[in-house]
């Protein structure tokens, strides 16, 4: 410790605290009390750069016990940890003691006592100087690692307990004045920056024949790499080869291989796992991993052995994902076959001759383990003799079989349910890869009578307590989901022997049964998996029916049923998420492969309206479904039925087929950049269909077998598909069409034609490109091509023109038919106005009143016969009295007058009554009294 320290220290005293005799003073630190002589065994006053300097001194007589003594001292005034600043001194005397080692060995208990003292948690005086001394911190740990490589065994051991010490640090004894701890990950933090990891892996090659130091190293790698930098650090390194390759080095206690299996975990997880599996990839490592494994496998019979070996085989795995990785070579793979179906097949191989797996988890978990390896190994084509060899699809098909009961088998009934799925799904990998051994095996039998099991209703249900078993508890739904894999995989192999095998069976009738008994019983709470094994059915069926017009016909009108159940699903389903739109996508795969084709099947596709439930989802206007529905529509136009339906069809706001495919047409070309003006006119009469990804691609020469742009662009887009659907409707009969669908339609009528245009202006750029010469006859045909093409342009042009033209004048007269209706309907008012202003007139006005009723009588006079017929009876059309001037009947009631002035409507007129009551008027309800009724209304 420095003066300036010491002194700091010596501050800390209070006045008050001394004592007139001469005892001991106190000083309060942290609640501790601490005497004088006490903090002189603490921290003594020391000048290190006088330590360093008389170590760098040459050797003479005294100085040897000199250093030593100084050493000592530094110790033990060092004793309860080193202050940061000093760290840059203490270790330079550390490093000059280490360099005495080899001519003076009495150096190796100080160097030793200094190393363990490194281990305490260091000191800081300032809050900041965790920050300040971050750099010297660093590289003084990593001195430690660089340490190791002194080739003397208990220095290494105390570097190791040091670093250890970092991570189960213990606080000191006594606390010191004017000093804190520093954080307990702050010396792990600056080992990372440091490298220190790194310099310890590379002592490991300097221990090879070491034991006791090898196990200190790797307990220390074992901590280290519980670190992703250190981890990074350690693969730069090498770490993972330099462990693994000495996975088998003798070790009587187990620790080796403990700890080096732990390292080796940690490095996956935490640090690039593609370097990790290239390091790992080589003879020497697969060879350690193949004989520990092995060890563990046959003699290993404790809990933590088996552990261990499970450990050592996912290590392998990982491995085994490395196409370069000498698998084969290092009979490894071989060995792994042979373990993974021991149990099932019975083998004379001596290594598991007399082996038995029990079924506590540990040996569970590796025969899961086994069936993952065979996945994996199986993308090797290099490893399908091995599997011939190891009846590899022997030993799973004994898995595809319904759980006997009252055979005692090694399994629990939930492991050999998990086993099962597993075996299964592993089917579905390898089985495509050994046709010949799966057929022999009786592989379609097996399968078709477990599903037939899956399907049938007992009261046998799986626990569905696994990754394979997910969505199947209380159903069987995850048996058929991994045996409808299993079945789509060879089917798909599109290889005659199996299929012919399976149709034989019957399995075209069967898969239609479980599809119906699936839309039987449904089943809410897994329609995810429903919907994945309905979507499996379908596909299996197109498989099996694509090529083959008697499969179609044995399809037939059950297979299309449930087709078009699957089409009359409601549409909002498809923005669910569960599967409904690869459901949909597998229904219309089964449409083109098992309906088209066969025209039985066809015509009771189109009877069930079929072609309307097409039509509703192309209307849906989802771009994933309309070219798989189009490419449908061409086929199916070819049956003469077709059309009749197709133009039948309305969708919402009267939406017709035609026009619903010329809507298509124009959003297809808005999203390939086609140039349409604001009318949807041609803008480019030398290349109307262009694409502006065509543009962007340069014309190059190209072999005559190779399809330019302009043809690969046909496969692209859903343009030729529109185009071959609206001809075979016939272009000139198209109901319920727009103006604007008319002007596209004179674009669709002529795309052949502009796509040969366009190819042969291709042709005419290549030529150009390759600085070819034509003939003159050549050349001259040539531009008459591109000039007939153009002209085709201009004349669509015209005629879009003459389209647009028109139905502006139509807008033109239609718009004068609406004000000519509006303005009838004005003058209508206003003559209604005006008779409502008369009527006023004359209820208001006297003369008005007069004037009118002259010009009536006048109008009835002049309305009469001149002279009247002879034997005619005349009849009087006036009322007498009636003072009104409007066509009146017998009865006029003025309700603006009260009847109680009036005397009723009839008063004082000729036709009222002769007897009028007491009260006058016309007739009147009076109540009178009777003898039944108290009272009572009656007319009088």
């Amino acid at each position: 410790m420095s003066t300036a320290e010491a002194l700091a220290v010596a501050d800390v005293v209070e006045p008050s605290d001394r004592t007139k005799s001469g005892s001991p003073r106190m000083i309060p630190v942290f609640g501790a009390v601490i005497r004088d002589d006490d903090m002189q065994g603490i921290f003594k006053p020391m000048d290190l750069n006088r330590i360093i300097k008389l170590l760098e001194e040459d050797d003479k007589d005294d100085s040897e016990e000199k250093q030593l003594s100084y050493i000592k001292k530094l110790v033990h005034c060092y004793q309860n940890g080193f202050p940061l600043r000093d760290l840059v001194q203490i270790f330079k005397i550390l490093s000059l003691c280490a360099e005495k080692l080899e001519r003076q060995p009495c150096f190796v208990e100080p160097a030793s006592d200094l190393i363990k003292l490194c281990g305490l948690p260091f000191l800081k005086k300032k809050v900041s100087d965790e920050i300040t001394y971050t750099e010297d911190t660093a590289n003084s740990l990593a001195l430690l690692g660089e340490l190791m490589k002194i080739p003397n065994s208990k220095l290494r051991i105390q570097i190791c307990k040091c670093i250890i010490d970092f991570y189960h640090a213990e606080p000191p004894k006594k606390h010191i004045p004017g000093y804190q701890q520093v954080s307990s990950s702050y010396k792990i933090k600056m080992a990372e920056i440091g490298g220190l990891a790194k310099a310890v892996v590379e002592s490991v090659l300097l221990l090879e024949n070491q034991l006791v130091e090898k196990l200190w190293v790797l307990k220390v790698l074992q901590h280290l790499s519980t670190s992703e930098v250190n981890c990074t650090l350690m693969v730069k390194a090498q770490a993972a080869s330099r462990i693994c390759a000495h996975l088998n080095d003798p070790d009587p206690s187990g620790q080796l291989l403990f700890r080096s299996s732990e390292i080796l975990w940690n490095l996956l997880e935490r640090s690039s796992k593609t370097e990790i599996i290239q390091q790992l990839s080589n003879l020497e490592c697969l060879l350690a991993l193949k004989e520990v494994f092995k060890n563990l496998f046959i003699r290993g019979h404790s809990h933590y052995e088996r552990q261990l070996r499970n450990d050592i085989l996912v290590i392998t795995t990982i491995i085994a994902q490395n196409p370069g990785a000498p698998m084969i070579e290092c009979g490894f793979t071989r060995d792994l076959i042979l373990f993974a179906t021991f149990n099932e097949v019975k083998s004379q191989n001596p290594l598991v001759k007399s082996l038995k797996l029990s079924n506590s988890y540990e040996d569970f978990e590796l025969k899961k383990l086994l069936f993952n390896m065979i996945i994996i190994l199986c993308k090797d084509l290099t490893t399908v003799q091995l599997l011939i060899d190891g009846k590899v699809i022997l030993a799973l098909l004994t898995f595809v079989k319904k759980p006997e009961r009252l055979k005692i088998i090694e399994w629990s009934a939930a492991q050999y349910e998990e086993l099962q799925l597993h075996a299964l799904a592993t089917l579905s990998s390898v089985a495509p890869l050994l046709i010949e051994e799966y057929m022999s095996c009786q592989g379609n039998v097996r399968v078709l009578a477990f599903l037939e099991w899956c399907d049938h209703e007992d009261n046998f249900f799986i626990h569905g307590n696994s990754f394979h078993g997910t969505g199947g508890r209380g159903n069987k739904f995850a048996q058929m989901r991994y045996t409808l894999r299993l079945l789509r995989a060879m089917v798909h192999l599109e290889d005659e022997t199996v299929n012919t095998d399976l149709c034989e069976k019957g399995v075209i009738h069967q898969l239609i049964g479980i599809f119906k008994n699936m839309i039987s019983r449904p089943d809410e709470k897994e329609e995810a998996i429903a919907l994945e094994i309905q979507s499996d059915i379908l596909l299996i069926l197109s498989g099996l029916c694509e090529h083959n017009i008697q499969r179609k016909e044995m399809f037939g009108s059950e297979g299309v049923d449930i087709v078009l159940h699957v089409m009359k699903t409601d549409h909002k389903k498809l923005q669910i998420g569960l599967g409904h739109n690869v459901l949909l996508f597998s229904t219309l795969d089964c449409i083109w492969c098992c309906i088209l084709g066969c025209y039985t099947s066809e015509d009771y596709f189109l009877e069930e309206e079929g072609i309307f439930l097409l039509l509703d989802i192309l209307a849906l206007n989802q771009k994933k479904f309309c070219n798989l529905i189009l490419g449908i529509m061409v086929e199916f136009c070819d049956n003469p039925k077709t059309s009749a339906h197709v133009n039948a069809w309305r969708g919402k706001k009267d939406l017709t087929a035609a026009s619903l495919l010329i809507k298509l047409w124009r959003k297809e070309e808005k999203e390939l950049g086609v140039k349409r003006d604001e009318n949807g006119r041609i803008v480019d009469t030398k290349k109307p269909l262009l694409t502006s990804f065509q543009k962007e691609q340069k014309i190059m020469p190209l072999p005559a077998n190779c399809p330019s742009i302009a043809v690969m662009e046909v496969a692209e887009n859903i343009r030729a598909k529109i185009y071959a659907v609206l001809g075979k409707l016939d272009f000139e009969n198209l109901p319920g069409l727009s103006a604007e669908d008319f002007v596209t339609l004179c674009i669709i009528h002529r795309y052949l034609d502009f796509k040969v245009g366009e190819i042969w202006n291709e042709i005419c750029e290549e030529v150009k490109l390759e600085n070819l010469k034509l003939v003159t006859a050549d050349e001259k045909s040539l531009q008459s091509i591109i000039a007939a093409t153009e002209n085709i342009g201009k004349m669509v042009a015209s005629l879009q023109n003459e389209m647009i033209e028109s139905q502006a004048r139509q807008d033109v007269q239609n718009e004068q038919r609406v004000y000519a209706k509006i303005q009838a309907t004005h003058k209508q008012r206003e003559l209604a106005n005006k008779s409502w202003e008369n009527f006023l007139a004359r209820t208001s006005n006297a003369k008005t009143l007069k004037k009118a009723k002259r010009l009536q009588e006048k109008a009835i006079e002049s309305s009469k016969y001149a002279e009247r017929p002879h034997n005619a009876t005349y009849h009087q059309t006036l009322i007498k009295g009636l003072n009104t001037t409007v066509p009146s009947g017998r009865v006029v009631t003025v309700e603006s007058t009260p009847v109680r002035l009036l005397g009723g409507p009839l008063a004082d007129t000729d036709i009222a009554l002769k007897k009028l009551p007491v009260r006058g008027g016309a007739l009147q309800r009076v109540k009178v009294k009777t003898l039944n009724e108290s009272k009572k209304s009656i007319p009088i």
